[in-house]
Protein backbone atom coordinates (compact mmCIF):
# COMPACT_ATOMS: atom_id res chain seq x y z
CA UNK A 1 0.00 0.00 0.00
CA UNK A 2 1.23 3.38 -0.92
CA UNK A 3 2.33 6.12 1.82
CA UNK A 4 0.81 9.63 1.36
CA UNK A 5 3.59 12.34 0.91
CA UNK A 6 5.43 12.64 4.48
CA UNK A 7 4.89 16.42 6.06
CA UNK A 8 8.41 17.78 6.58
CA UNK A 9 7.16 20.53 8.21
CA UNK A 10 6.73 17.75 11.11
CA UNK A 11 9.62 16.44 11.09
CA UNK A 12 12.10 15.32 13.96
CA UNK A 13 15.59 16.53 14.38
CA UNK A 14 17.74 13.38 13.31
CA UNK A 15 18.61 10.41 15.75
CA UNK A 16 21.88 9.90 15.72
CA UNK A 17 24.16 12.86 18.05
CA UNK A 18 27.69 11.88 18.05
CA UNK A 19 27.17 8.20 17.40
CA UNK A 20 24.52 7.32 19.85
CA UNK A 21 20.31 7.29 19.13
CA UNK A 22 19.11 6.97 22.77
CA UNK A 23 20.20 7.37 26.25
CA UNK A 24 22.81 9.64 25.85
CA UNK A 25 20.56 12.06 28.61
CA UNK A 26 17.73 13.24 25.95
CA UNK A 27 14.92 11.21 28.17
CA UNK A 28 15.96 12.84 30.73
CA UNK A 29 16.02 16.39 29.17
CA UNK A 30 12.75 15.50 28.08
CA UNK A 31 10.95 15.08 31.28
CA UNK A 32 12.77 18.61 32.32
CA UNK A 33 11.27 20.33 29.10
CA UNK A 34 7.80 19.05 30.17
CA UNK A 35 7.67 19.99 33.75
CA UNK A 36 9.27 23.18 33.19
CA UNK A 37 6.73 23.61 30.05
CA UNK A 38 4.89 27.18 30.06
CA UNK A 39 1.50 25.57 29.09
CA UNK A 40 2.15 22.59 32.29
CA UNK A 41 -1.65 23.19 33.16
CA UNK A 42 -2.68 22.67 29.76
CA UNK A 43 -0.66 19.61 29.38
CA UNK A 44 -2.19 17.94 32.41
CA UNK A 45 -4.82 15.44 31.94
CA UNK A 46 -4.71 15.68 28.21
CA UNK A 47 -2.97 13.37 25.95
CA UNK A 48 -3.12 15.46 22.49
CA UNK A 49 -1.50 17.95 24.21
CA UNK A 50 1.38 15.46 25.87
CA UNK A 51 1.77 14.08 22.46
CA UNK A 52 2.07 17.50 20.49
CA UNK A 53 4.57 18.92 23.03
CA UNK A 54 7.06 15.65 22.60
CA UNK A 55 6.97 16.22 19.00
CA UNK A 56 8.14 19.91 19.19
CA UNK A 57 10.71 18.67 21.33
CA UNK A 58 11.73 15.86 19.44
CA UNK A 59 11.38 18.49 16.43
CA UNK A 60 13.11 21.81 17.95
CA UNK A 61 15.65 20.42 20.80
CA UNK A 62 16.61 16.08 19.68
CA UNK A 63 14.98 13.67 17.90
CA UNK A 64 13.65 10.54 19.78
CA UNK A 65 13.04 6.89 18.57
CA UNK A 66 8.88 7.51 18.89
CA UNK A 67 6.65 5.95 16.62
CA UNK A 68 5.55 9.33 15.25
CA UNK A 69 1.85 10.97 14.43
CA UNK A 70 2.49 9.76 10.54
CA UNK A 71 2.49 5.85 11.65
CA UNK A 72 0.26 6.57 15.01
CA UNK A 73 -2.56 7.98 12.09
CA UNK A 74 -2.72 4.10 10.49
CA UNK A 75 -2.87 2.59 14.13
CA UNK A 76 -5.08 4.64 15.84
CA UNK A 77 -8.02 3.61 13.61
CA UNK A 78 -7.51 0.40 13.85
CA UNK A 79 -8.16 0.51 17.92
CA UNK A 80 -11.07 2.34 17.30
CA UNK A 81 -12.11 -0.87 14.30
CA UNK A 82 -11.08 -3.91 16.28
CA UNK A 83 -12.15 -1.97 19.86
CA UNK A 84 -9.25 -4.45 21.81
CA UNK A 85 -9.91 -4.48 25.63
CA UNK A 86 -6.77 -5.29 26.19
CA UNK A 87 -3.21 -4.05 24.28
CA UNK A 88 0.36 -4.88 24.54
CA UNK A 89 3.53 -3.18 23.25
CA UNK A 90 7.03 -4.41 23.17
CA UNK A 91 9.07 -1.58 23.15
CA UNK A 92 7.61 1.64 25.52
CA UNK A 93 10.42 3.71 25.08
CA UNK A 94 9.69 7.28 27.01
CA UNK A 95 5.77 6.33 26.68
CA UNK A 96 4.80 8.13 23.44
CA UNK A 97 3.10 5.40 21.82
CA UNK A 98 1.50 3.70 24.91
CA UNK A 99 0.08 7.24 25.60
CA UNK A 100 -1.28 7.75 21.88
CA UNK A 101 -2.74 4.39 21.97
CA UNK A 102 -3.77 4.14 25.42
CA UNK A 103 -5.60 6.65 24.92
CA UNK A 104 -7.12 5.91 21.58
CA UNK A 105 -8.00 2.10 23.65
CA UNK A 106 -9.61 4.12 26.35
CA UNK A 107 -11.99 5.94 24.20
CA UNK A 108 -12.74 2.63 22.62
CA UNK A 109 -13.88 1.29 25.45
CA UNK A 110 -10.85 -0.69 26.46
CA UNK A 111 -9.72 -1.80 30.02
CA UNK A 112 -6.03 -1.80 29.95
CA UNK A 113 -2.96 -1.03 28.12
CA UNK A 114 0.28 -2.95 29.07
CA UNK A 115 3.56 -1.43 27.95
CA UNK A 116 6.96 -3.10 28.17
CA UNK A 117 10.28 -1.47 28.26
CA UNK A 118 13.26 -3.03 29.11
CA UNK A 119 15.34 -0.14 30.13
CA UNK A 120 14.27 1.23 33.84
CA UNK A 121 15.16 4.65 32.89
CA UNK A 122 12.63 4.77 29.96
CA UNK A 123 10.44 3.41 31.55
CA UNK A 124 10.12 5.90 34.57
CA UNK A 125 10.23 8.55 32.19
CA UNK A 126 7.30 6.99 30.31
CA UNK A 127 5.51 5.74 33.57
CA UNK A 128 5.79 10.04 34.43
CA UNK A 129 4.17 11.26 31.12
CA UNK A 130 1.60 8.75 31.41
CA UNK A 131 0.61 9.92 34.46
CA UNK A 132 1.00 13.73 33.42
CA UNK A 133 -1.32 12.41 30.41
CA UNK A 134 -4.02 11.23 33.00
CA UNK A 135 -3.75 7.75 31.59
CA UNK A 136 -2.13 5.77 35.04
CA UNK A 137 -5.56 4.16 35.53
CA UNK A 138 -5.66 2.76 31.54
CA UNK A 139 -1.54 2.32 30.70
CA UNK A 140 0.30 0.07 33.08
CA UNK A 141 4.27 -0.18 32.59
CA UNK A 142 5.95 -3.15 33.05
CA UNK A 143 10.27 -2.94 33.30
CA UNK A 144 11.64 -6.32 31.32
CA UNK A 145 12.51 -7.86 28.00
CA UNK A 146 9.81 -8.73 25.80
CA UNK A 147 9.45 -12.35 26.74
CA UNK A 148 9.75 -11.17 30.40
CA UNK A 149 6.45 -9.00 30.27
CA UNK A 150 4.48 -11.76 28.43
CA UNK A 151 5.77 -14.22 31.25
CA UNK A 152 4.32 -11.61 33.58
CA UNK A 153 1.37 -11.29 31.80
CA UNK A 154 0.52 -14.83 32.29
CA UNK A 155 1.83 -16.35 35.01
CA UNK A 156 0.09 -13.28 37.62
CA UNK A 157 -3.66 -14.28 35.92
CA UNK A 158 -4.24 -11.34 34.09
CA UNK A 159 -5.78 -13.50 31.22
CA UNK A 160 -6.03 -17.12 32.50
CA UNK A 161 -9.70 -18.42 32.85
CA UNK A 162 -11.48 -14.66 31.80
CA UNK A 163 -13.93 -14.47 29.27
CA UNK A 164 -11.05 -11.75 27.18
CA UNK A 165 -8.10 -14.51 27.91
CA UNK A 166 -6.31 -13.09 25.05
CA UNK A 167 -5.03 -9.86 23.72
CA UNK A 168 -7.05 -8.10 21.49
CA UNK A 169 -3.85 -5.98 20.35
CA UNK A 170 -0.42 -6.43 20.17
CA UNK A 171 2.60 -4.05 19.08
CA UNK A 172 5.52 -4.89 18.23
CA UNK A 173 8.56 -1.64 18.20
CA UNK A 174 11.59 -3.70 20.93
CA UNK A 175 14.48 -5.81 19.71
CA UNK A 176 13.73 -6.94 16.18
CA UNK A 177 15.62 -10.19 16.27
CA UNK A 178 12.94 -10.66 19.53
CA UNK A 179 9.41 -9.99 17.33
CA UNK A 180 9.11 -13.74 16.29
CA UNK A 181 9.99 -15.56 19.28
CA UNK A 182 7.65 -13.72 21.48
CA UNK A 183 5.15 -13.35 19.10
CA UNK A 184 5.34 -17.41 19.25
CA UNK A 185 5.77 -17.12 23.19
CA UNK A 186 2.20 -15.32 23.33
CA UNK A 187 0.83 -17.81 20.64
CA UNK A 188 2.07 -20.72 22.59
CA UNK A 189 0.34 -19.17 26.36
CA UNK A 190 -3.03 -18.60 24.43
CA UNK A 191 -2.65 -14.51 24.57
CA UNK A 192 -3.14 -14.19 20.81
CA UNK A 193 -6.00 -15.73 19.04
CA UNK A 194 -8.57 -15.19 17.08
CA UNK A 195 -9.04 -12.13 16.36
CA UNK A 196 -6.17 -10.58 17.82
CA UNK A 197 -4.47 -8.46 15.83
CA UNK A 198 -0.66 -8.03 15.40
CA UNK A 199 1.19 -4.54 14.64
CA UNK A 200 4.96 -4.55 13.93
CA UNK A 201 7.36 -1.52 13.18
CA UNK A 202 9.77 -1.00 11.57
CA UNK A 203 9.22 -4.03 8.75
CA UNK A 204 11.37 -1.75 6.53
CA UNK A 205 13.73 0.37 8.35
CA UNK A 206 15.61 -2.21 9.88
CA UNK A 207 13.68 -5.23 8.38
CA UNK A 208 12.47 -8.37 9.87
CA UNK A 209 12.09 -11.68 7.21
CA UNK A 210 11.23 -14.07 9.58
CA UNK A 211 8.75 -12.31 11.29
CA UNK A 212 7.12 -11.38 8.06
CA UNK A 213 7.93 -14.97 6.95
CA UNK A 214 6.00 -16.36 9.98
CA UNK A 215 3.22 -14.16 9.64
CA UNK A 216 2.45 -14.71 5.75
CA UNK A 217 2.79 -18.58 6.13
CA UNK A 218 0.23 -20.85 5.89
CA UNK A 219 -0.46 -23.25 8.83
CA UNK A 220 0.41 -26.04 6.87
CA UNK A 221 3.87 -23.69 6.20
CA UNK A 222 3.96 -22.84 9.90
CA UNK A 223 3.42 -26.58 10.39
CA UNK A 224 6.46 -27.62 8.01
CA UNK A 225 8.62 -25.13 10.04
CA UNK A 226 8.13 -26.33 13.39
CA UNK A 227 8.76 -30.18 12.59
CA UNK A 228 12.36 -28.86 11.46
CA UNK A 229 13.08 -26.46 14.68
CA UNK A 230 15.50 -27.01 17.28
CA UNK A 231 13.81 -28.46 20.39
CA UNK A 232 15.52 -25.23 21.80
CA UNK A 233 13.09 -23.20 19.88
CA UNK A 234 10.02 -21.83 21.30
CA UNK A 235 7.52 -23.27 18.68
CA UNK A 236 4.39 -20.80 18.82
CA UNK A 237 1.16 -21.89 17.55
CA UNK A 238 0.76 -22.91 13.96
CA UNK A 239 -2.82 -23.46 14.39
CA UNK A 240 -3.12 -19.94 13.89
CA UNK A 241 -4.72 -18.91 10.72
CA UNK A 242 -3.06 -14.57 9.45
CA UNK A 243 -4.22 -12.47 7.20
CA UNK A 244 -1.51 -10.18 6.76
CA UNK A 245 -0.33 -7.07 4.61
CA UNK A 246 2.27 -4.47 4.69
CA UNK A 247 1.57 -0.71 5.44
CA UNK A 248 4.01 2.00 4.11
CA UNK A 249 4.62 4.69 5.91
CA UNK A 250 7.51 7.25 7.62
CA UNK A 251 9.72 7.27 10.38
CA UNK A 252 8.66 10.93 12.44
CA UNK A 253 12.45 12.13 10.57
CA UNK A 254 10.76 10.88 7.07
CA UNK A 255 12.59 8.12 6.45
CA UNK A 256 10.23 5.83 4.95
CA UNK A 257 9.74 2.41 6.37
CA UNK A 258 6.66 0.01 6.92
CA UNK A 259 4.13 -1.52 8.89
CA UNK A 260 2.98 -5.14 9.28
CA UNK A 261 -0.51 -5.03 10.23
CA UNK A 262 -1.34 -9.08 11.00
CA UNK A 263 -4.74 -10.11 12.32
CA UNK A 264 -5.44 -13.44 13.19
CA UNK A 265 -8.70 -14.71 11.40
CA UNK A 266 -9.01 -18.34 12.74
CA UNK A 267 -7.52 -21.49 14.57
CA UNK A 268 -7.30 -24.55 12.40
CA UNK A 269 -8.88 -27.71 14.41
Amino acid sequence: MAAAPFNDVKAYKPWEVDGKYFGDGREVALIEYMYSHPLLPQLRGNPTNILAAIDTFAQTVTGLINIGETKGEIITPLIRQNKPATMLELGGYIGYSAIMFGDALKQAGGKKYYSVEKNPLFAAVAASLVDLAGLKDTVQIIVGTGAEGIQRLFDDGSFQGKKDSRLGMVFFDHHKPSYTADLKLSEQLGLVGAQTVLVADNMILAGNPPYAEWVRASIAEKKRMVAGASTADILGNPNLQYRSRSVISFEPSGMEDALEITECVGVAA
